[in-house]
């Protein structure tokens, strides 16, 4: 025995190192209280200090009998505490050894379990290495030293932080049935999470949650498993843990409605409606569960506007006792509003009030908002202004400033400006102060029904009379509307005045770029959009997409050219409207090589041609007298193009085809127009018409006059015209009379 034991001190001697500081930081962390002891009376007190101090004088602790005498006379629960006072685990670790070694009376065996959790308290706190912690761990298996729970947490914890959870793991496989609490299993639990052992968590909890568990979870195990299950990057590996929640609750632990919340939350977020459901139905039958994790599922099945459910889960929550709270019903409310089922919302409001459900709740000025504006988004507003009413008279709530801010808009979009003006006095009367909202609701009002000078009356007055200097969007407003109209220098006029007050906007900028570009300024534009950049906005595809049209008008090309240029040396990427435009320009200018080379840079960025490229090709090489050309993109997109040709090119072709003579042509285009199954228009017939007529081919024509009749395309005033004259010529002025009335003509005998 005493050969073994030997060997063991020497085995443990060659893996512990001298010891460190123990003020070792990342040892602190691993510290827990000593087990609580009974304090000695002061004798013995006195006793265990005469007993630390020998031992730290003596060197052969065997050979003194007076010190062997004094230890025997200590009690028990007093050796760890010596054990402790020699500061290192090298020497607690001798001062274990010594004691097992010694005899001890029957009566009162030493407690060799808490001296050796001393000897690795101290180790640990030494900061020594893995293998000497290691060491100690495979020594108390050599000597069959039962681990206390307290040196089981700090051996897991250790192991853990390591990250060898292998080892933690054989800790408590090694751990006596007794020694396994809900502590110890809550320590192991967490590092088998933290380090994605799913499966052996899930079994460690199974034991915990069986239902004559020895040690069963706790609270703590809760706040164990919640934080993993609410990381997102983890949800399908920990959904087999949602089953388990409910099974905590037969062991009398709970989630707070925190935790439940946020979960119950991020499973719908995921689109786990059906879980969420079933593990809040789950909870509902241990009579536990609050208002906020059902207002969480019922906020997501009103966005997917799912209310049968929503009806089923209140009706739940009824029978279950759970009272739903002010944001049940305004969640519920809300989002019946946008839904534009504000009846049901109404029928709601009134329930909750008169306590229908079994719950008189009083509402508050945030759900009579939400009603208010819910009426006013359907053009309810009077009703809106009823509700005002009754919410001050009924439930003495006060409006504030968004309850009138909603009525005034739901007035303003109904073009009632007299009577939003009209609220605005009554919520001044009542001491209900308009902000910037009301002052930018009723611009926007007035500017969209033609007032604009009433709205910038009224703009410079509440300046005046309260100060409200108006922000970003009052001024994006008022500049969109001055351009709108044309009026080119106030609309810059009130973008002085906006950079001047400091609250630029991007909306404000693009707005007078366009504006300007519409106007046939597109330098003045371009200005603009350098101011706009030197102010930290960046210009989009829209805005230069205005630039480069606005310069293409003006016919000055290369200036469209330098913002295409501009705009890519910003990483904005050009997009069919910007290559469609200058395509259009270019061909139309003449200059069919650029326009290819932007064909074939638009296929090159991604971009796909469209049927307007195509024929905004087609129409200039037929206006340039290049017919043959425009043949050839003609038959590329019959061919090769997954564009099919439209109405508009046919007739681009056909026109072109008739006024160089070549009505065969036109004719057999027109029939493979029809076989392909595009409708020809009245422009269609009318081009055709005309060539014919050129011709003198009256059958071909009084049989497209027949096909206009079946297919009840009516004939313009550009089509009488052309027969009148070619019709009356011929003789043949009644069958123009009957193809108006309807008539077939080509098959009637001619009255000459």
């Amino acid at each position: 025995m005493k050969t073994s034991i030997s060997a063991s001190k020497q085995y443990v001697h060659s893996v512990l190192k001298p010891h460190k500081s123990s003020t070792t930081p990342r040892l602190r962390c691993l510290s827990v209280a000593p087990e609580p002891s009974t304090q000695p009376p002061s004798e013995e007190l006195t006793l265990t200090q005469s007993v630390i101090t020998q031992l730290k004088t003596t060197d052969d602790w065997a050979a003194d009998t007076k010190l062997n005498q004094q230890l025997l006379s200590l009690p028990p629960q007093s050796l760890p505490k010596v054990a402790r006072e020699f500061q290192t685990s090298t020497k607690a670790l001798e001062f274990f050894h010594f004691i097992r070694d010694s005899p001890s009376p029957s009566l009162h065996p030493p407690p060799l379990g808490s001296l050796f959790q001393t000897v690795i308290e101290l180790a640990l706190r030494e900061g020594g290495d893995y293998a000497s912690i290691l060491g100690l761990f495979n020594l108390s298996k050599e000597l069959k030293v039962s681990l206390t729970p307290n040196s089981a947490i700090r051996l897991i914890r250790y192991f853990s932080r390591e990250k060898n959870v292998q080892d933690s793991v054989l800790v408590y496989d090694e751990l006596d049935p007794d020694v396994r609490n809900t502590n110890v299993k809550n320590i192991l639990l967490e590092s088998l999470l933290k380090s994605e052992r799913f499966d052996d968590a899930r079994q460690l909890l199974d034991e915990m949650l069986e239902p004559d568990a020895k040690f069963p979870p706790n609270e703590t195990t809760l706040n164990i498993v919640f934080p993993v299950l609410l990381r997102s990057h983890w949800e399908n590996r920990t959904d087999k843990f949602i089953g388990l929640i409910p099974k905590f609750g037969k062991h009398g632990v709970f989630p707070d409605k925190i935790w439940l919340t946020r979960l119950i939350t991020q499973m719908c977020r995921s689109y786990r409606n059906d879980n969420a459901w079933d593990l809040l139905r789950d909870m509902m039958k241990f009579g536990k569960l609050e208002a906020a994790p059902c207002n969480a599922l019922l906020s997501r099945l009103a966005k997917e506007r799912n209310y049968k459910k929503i009806n089923v889960l209140l009706k739940d929550m009824k029978e279950n006792g759970i009272k739903p709270d002010i944001v049940t019903y305004g969640m519920v409310v809300n989002h019946l509003c946008k839904s534009r089922r504000v009846d049901e919302a109404l029928d709601m409001l009134k329930n909750m009030k008169e306590g229908n459900d079994g719950f008189s709740i009083k509402p508050d000025v945030i759900l009579y908002n939400t009603m208010i504006d819910g009426l006013c988004k359907v053009g309810r507003q009077e009703e809106g202004a009823v509700l005002i009413k009754q919410m001050q008279s009924e439930d003495n709530c006060i409006p504030n400033v968004i309850t009138y801010n909603c009525l005034i808009d739901g007035f303003c979009k109904s073009g009632e400006i007299e009577r939003s003006q009209e609220l605005l006095d009554q919520m001044k009367n009542e001491g209900v102060d308009p902000n910037v909202v009301t002052v930018n609701t009723l611009v926007d009002g007035m500017c969209k029904h033609g007032r604009i000078s009433n709205a910038m009356e009224f703009f410079r007055k509440m300046q005046e009379e309260k100060g409200i200097k108006g922000n970003a969007v009052t001024y994006s407003t008022l500049i969109s509307a001055f351009c709108n109209v044309n009026n080119i220098e106030k609309a810059m006029s009130l973008f002085d005045e906006m950079e001047s007050v400091g609250c630029p906007d991007a909306l404000a900028y693009y707005s007078l770029i366009s504006g300007l570009t519409l106007a046939g300024r597109p330098d003045d534009a371009n200005l603009i959009a350098s101011k706009m950049k030197k102010a930290g906005f960046q210009m989009d595809l829209v805005a230069y997409n205005t630039l480069i049209g606005g310069f293409c008008r003006k016919k000055k090309l290369h200036k469209a050219v330098e913002i295409l240029k501009d705009m890519e040396e910003n990483g904005v990427k050009a997009d069919g409207v910007t290559y469609n435009t200058l395509i259009s320009y270019f061909s139309q200018n003449g200059d069919f090589e650029s326009a290819h080379k932007f064909l074939k840079q638009m296929i090159i960025d991604g971009n796909v041609p469209t049927v307007v490229t195509y024929g905004t090709l087609i129409h200039a090489y037929c206006l340039a007298g290049n017919l043959d050309e425009a043949l050839d993109i003609f038959e590329e997109m019959l061919i090769s193009s997954k564009v099919p040709p439209n109405t508009v090119i046919y007739n681009i072709l056909i026109d072109a085809l008739c006024k160089r003579g070549k009505v065969e042509h036109a004719l057999s285009l027109m029939d493979g127009m029809i076989q392909k199954g595009v409708k020809p228009n009245t422009a269609t017939y009318n081009a055709m018409l005309k060539g014919l007529s050129s011709k003198n081919r009256l059958q071909e024509a009084l049989r497209l006059m027949d096909q206009m009749t079946n297919q009840a395309c009516n004939p313009d005033l550009v089509t009488l015209e052309i027969l009148n004259d070619w019709l009356e010529t011929v003789g043949e002025i009644e069958k123009l009379r009957m193809f108006v009335q309807g008539y077939q003509v080509s098959s009637v005998a001619s009255t000459t």
